[in-house]
Order: structure tokens, then sequence, then C-alpha cells
């Protein structure tokens, strides 16, 4: 398989996809960047805002071109806007005036995680300052658009070659929640697996994903900790054969997860996920010549 090398667009997110043979299978890692826009300003400490870093997933499944699926990832850190959360899901104890948009601040907003953090921990606030309404509309207008742009993008283009596509969304997840999570405190499955209850992908799909984790002997929570996040809801269509499934992978199978640092286990996470896209590539493309068979 002939690969593009990595285009990386206005320093913000990065493509890769192989030249020929494409399936229309798409993964995004929206929050494995960590390259602060020099506008950032935060006034949290460097470890407070790797807690909301997904460290080294764009790494894990960096196999995906070579397979035939397109890889794309974010450069910029969700600390600083994510590209997970709905555009209007604004905090307004964030800001310094009015927002003049839409805004309906969700469950994360309140919590202070929203589409701009509050909070880069329990405990510890992102800026010492309330932001300004230009600073936030930048934002959006020079990361969260085009990421999201992109990332619609391939999966069109995907979806107009072959009428289908399969949308990943790859995350990674600490072993326990903190205190800004729904389930603190307690101890996560080794992969969460979502499709906000089987409206983003055909529940069929999503159980051959959580089957195939756990034929490789990881504990599988679907569903378990949440319904996924924007952008599952956002590209899922499973009518139209459009199927988006979240992927959360356990940080501490594969890293230190005080450090960010890899340790022995990420290899081993790396081959399995390598062994994964392989099978999921030779799934959608069996579905494909099945498409393509004149009914009897």
């Amino acid at each position: 398989m002939t690969m593009l090398p990595r285009h990386v667009v206005d320093g913000r997110y990065f493509v890769e996809a192989p030249l020929e043979a494409c399936v229309p299978v798409v993964c995004d890692s929206p929050h494995s960047g960590i390259v602060f826009p020099a506008d950032f300003a935060t006034s949290a400490p460097l470890e407070a805002i790797y807690t909301s870093w997904d460290a080294h997933v764009d790494e894990l499944w960096a196999e995906a071109p070579r397979f035939g699926a397109v890889l794309l990832g974010a450069l910029f850190p969700r600390a600083y806007i994510d590209p997970n959360r709905a555009i209007h899901d604004i905090d307004p104890d964030l800001l310094a005036q009015l927002w003049p948009h839409d805004a309906q601040p969700g469950e994360c907003s309140q919590r202070g995680v929203g589409l701009i953090r509050r909070y880069a921990a329990p405990g510890v606030p992102m800026y010492d300052r309330r932001l300004n309404v230009a600073e936030v509309e930048r934002r959006l207008h020079d990361y969260y658009q085009p990421y999201r742009q992109a990332l619609s993008d391939a999966l069109e283009q995907a979806w107009q070659r072959n009428g289908m596509v399969w949308h990943l969304n790859c995350h990674s997840m600490r072993s326990r929640g903190g205190n800004l999570n729904r389930d603190s405190g307690q101890a996560r499955p080794d992969v969460a697996i979502s499709d906000n209850h089987g409206s983003t992908a055909d529940p069929a799909f999503t159980e051959w994903v959580v089957s195939r984790f756990e034929a490789m002997g990881y504990r599988v929570g679907a569903d378990a900790l949440h319904q996924g996040g924007d952008l599952i809801r956002s590209y899922g269509d499973p009518p139209r054969q459009r199927h988006s499934v979240q992927i959360a992978i356990n940080r501490a199978l594969y890293m230190d997860e005080t450090t960010c640092e890899k340790h022995e286990g990420f290899d081993v996470v790396r081959e399995n996920i390598g062994q994964f896209l392989r099978e999921l590539c030779d799934f959608v493309g069996q579905r494909l010549s099945a498409d393509e068979r004149p009914s009897q």
C-alpha cells in the first residue's frame, strides 16, 4: 500500500491517506495534539493540562493508512478548544462578555469541560481571567472549524465513492474516572466503545467491534462511560450507511498516566490495534463486495 506522507495543514491538524486501494474507513484522533497555539495564555500547570491529553493515540492508530484507511489528527490540544464538543456548548462563566452567537451550554460546560475548558483538572482553573469573545471566535475559526471540516470532507469523499463509510473516533481514557467525570473514582474497562445507544452506527457493526477487542483479551465496555462525543453524533447516520463509533483505550495499558511516557505495553497495544485495523478493512471490503453482487 503506497501512502502519502503526513500532510500537515497550517500546523493545526494532519491527514494521512493511502494513494491507492482506499477503503471507506476514516479514523480521527481529535485529542492527541499537544502543540500550544501562541494565544493559549493558560495559567494552568502542564501536568494539569496533560490530564486531558490523549497522549500517543495518533501513534496507536498509525497503521490505518497501510490498510487503506484515512487517518486524521488534531495537533492543537483539546484544552485550547475541543473539536469533540458541539459548537454551541459555550460556558458562560468563562466569558468576559455576552456570547453573541447560539449558546446552549450542556452538561460538559456545567462541569467546566465544555467546548473551551474552565478547568484543566479538578480544582485547577485553566485561566486566571475571563476570555473575550474575539479570542473564542478566533479559536473556532482557526482550529475547531478547520478540523471538523477536514473530517467531514474525508467522510463525505469516502461515502461518495462507495455509498457507505465507517468512522472510528479514537481516544484514550484514564484508568479511573476523575472528579470532573461522571464515573469519578470508578475503575474503567480496557476499551470503551460507544455508538450512542445504536444511533450513530449499525448495532451489528458495534457488536463486531466489541467482539474483535474481546477476542484479543481486552475487557470491553459498550456505552459504559458515556454515549460518545459530538463527532459521532454529528457524522453517524446508519440509515444512510454512515457508521460512527467512538473507541477509547485505557491509558494504563500503554503509558505511565502521571508522566505520559510510553511503557512496555505500548508496542503490544499498537500491534493489537494494527490487527484490528487489518480485520476491519477486510470486513469493510467484504461488505463492499457483497453490496456489488447482483440480487438473486
